[in-house]
């Protein structure tokens, strides 16, 4: 019983936390062990996911493996490019850093969480307040410290005065560890950070060139994490397509991607391109409350990220109801199949982008104008470098880099005549080999759409 239970401490079902003069400390360290002993990254995924994967036969990444290899990666990226440190604010570079999560949504637009990473010395995590416990399963963050958060809506018109508390405290990491160097590295940061750090002798470089660099080559660990995250993603189209009914709204289908996102433990979904019948032309209209019809191509971008926070980004197009698609529905289909299996095969370790673009597939001339924005991007984490045009868009300011093993990229289709009733979307996730590519994303076209 409650009652029984040792003097200092607390019963499952016991209202009011005992407090004893001295004690406060020790409550604390007690209480950051049981919320680290049940972070989300600890408990894993569940049995659905787990069953899933082991009937895929995708075995567990090694997380700890993985980490190192992603610390590594940045503090060469920053050796190279002559930094003392990283300071990090996207969530995706904090979560490919520490491999720790915190509210993501909401602190990209709300700058509370930040991240240190000395090319020589600590990982240094900023986190919320009260939020120590969520870094320590990851054995990468050496230090956490609440962060001083100088945004608006907590500092108001004191936001300098904030900034200069926040800048001393970076000024002191980087005096502390950087031997000499004060060059650092920041993904983002707003002019009050940039003119504080100057003050104190601090200059900042390109953040994202550093991070999408470190990003870029994957590691086999990272290739399992992510083989997992598209079974999760297409598990969850499976559930998708099952509900696919005439009657059903855009919103419903769409929510039922998210449902099965969510309960197999993935985070978040980046946009909302669901659309159907004339909706799909063209692209880029929003999800909507549009009652979806028998004889629809309904067609979607999953945009979703996942488990292990990897991004399983692919599209399809499918035909809704129990009926025969039109020609033009197939003709459209085809030029998309077409497309995507010509530029998929070109994929190889040491082609340029260049000339990957130049060799593409591109629509015809009247689906020309409404073409999708890419031909090819890189995927990890999130979308990623490079984006490569199609060769008529390419300019004197588009980067030209090589295809490397270990690069993941998705290869883009959308066809839609310009003016036309309906349009088709379909994406494949792509693995660049030693020899040459893998398709990561295996779930089947409509074959109806093909035939």
């Amino acid at each position: 019983m409650d009652s029984e239970a040792p003097k200092g401490s607390f019963g499952r079902h016991r209202k009011i936390m005992p407090f004893e003069p001295g004690s406060i400390e020790a409550l604390r360290d007690a209480s950051r062990e049981k919320a680290a002993s049940l972070n989300q990254h600890v408990l894993g995924y569940g049995a659905q996911a787990e069953a899933e994967w082991a009937a895929a036969g995708i075995a567990a990444p090694d997380l700890p493996a993985m980490r190192q290899y992603r610390l590594g990666r940045i503090r060469a990226e920053l050796k190279r490019r002559g930094y003392a440190g990283a300071l990090l604010y996207d969530p995706v570079n904090i979560r490919y850093a520490t491999d720790s999560t915190n509210m993501q949504l909401w602190v990209a637009h709300n700058p509370t969480r930040h991240c240190f990473v000395a090319t020589e010395g600590p990982v240094v995590l900023f986190d919320y307040f009260s939020c120590e416990h969520l870094s320590d399963h990851s054995g990468i963050v050496d230090k956490v410290r609440p962060a001083v958060s100088w945004m608006y809506l907590y500092s108001g018109e004191l936001t300098e005065q904030k900034a200069r508390r926040w800048a001393a405290g970076i000024a002191d990491l980087v005096r502390e560890h950087g031997g000499g160097n004060n060059r650092i590295a920041v993904d983002h940061i707003n002019p009050e950070g940039v003119e504080e750090l100057a003050r104190l002798g601090v200059s900042i470089g390109n953040g994202e060139a550093v991070m999408e660099n470190a990003r870029l080559i994957k590691s086999a660990d990272e290739i399992l994490a992510m083989r997992r995250a598209i079974v999760a993603c297409e598990a969850a189209m499976g559930e998708m397509e099952e509900a696919l009914k005439p009657g059903i709204s855009e919103n419903e289908l769409w929510a039922e991607l998210h449902r099965g996102n969510i309960a197999r433990g993935g985070e978040w979904i980046e946009t909302r391109l669901l659309t159907s019948g004339p909706r799909t032309n063209p692209w880029f209209q929003e999800c909507s409350s549009r009652i979806i019809e028998a004889g629809d191509l309904v067609a979607f971008d999953t945009d979703l990220i996942g488990p292990y926070g990897f991004c399983a980004d692919l599209s399809r197009t499918w035909l809704c109801g129990d009926i025969k698609p039109t020609n033009e529905q197939r003709n459209l289909f085809r030029i998309a199949v077409d497309q995507i299996e010509h530029n998929t095969a070109l994929m190889r370790p040491g082609i340029s982008f260049r000339e990957l673009v130049e060799r593409s597939a591109v629509p015809p001339g009247d689906c020309f104008p409404t073409r999708y924005g890419v031909l090819y991007h890189g995927v990890g984490l999130a979308d990623e470098y490079p984006t490569l045009p199609h060769a008529s868009d390419w300019t004197s300011d588009t980067p030209d880099g090589v295809l490397e093993p270990g690069m993941v990229l998705c290869v883009e289709s959308y066809i839609g005549r310009l003016g036309g009733h309906e349009g088709v979307k379909i994406e494949e996730q792509i693995l660049i080999t030693e020899t040459g590519n893998e398709k990561l994303s295996t779930y089947p076209l409509d074959a109806r759409l093909l035939g």
